[in-house]
């Protein structure tokens, strides 16, 4: 399990490894244009129960931290996906992986 850390809260924010991965390049991306917005996610088992949103601004500090020590292979189609909803009004919405299935 991932941790999101944002702001000066002490809070920390658990994400899996492999959708903070993915949830990463997508930030930094936004981030990189000075764009803000903001990021909902469903509380993973463990946490209480609900769902939380954090407006992500260039200029609050933002550390990543991953339980892996080795990277994840990255999905593209799912990078994609979670672009396409930072894009959106409703900012980055945390989905599951989007699986790349042949065409039957």
């Amino acid at each position: 399990m991932g941790t999101l850390h944002y702001g000066a809260s002490n809070d920390a924010i658990h994400i899996d490894d492999r959708a903070l991965a993915h949830l990463k390049i997508v930030i930094a991306t936004k981030l990189r244009r000075q764009e803000s917005f903001t990021l909902s996610w469903r509380h993973p088992d463990g946490d209480p129960v609900g769902r939380s949103t954090i407006w992500i601004h260039p200029s609050i500090p933002l550390r990543f931290t991953f339980e892996e020590p080795e990277a994840s292979e990255l999905n593209s189609k799912w990078i994609e996906a979670l672009m396409h909803s930072a894009n959106s009004t409703g900012g980055i919405a945390l989905i599951d992986e989007v699986l790349d299935t042949p065409d039957v």
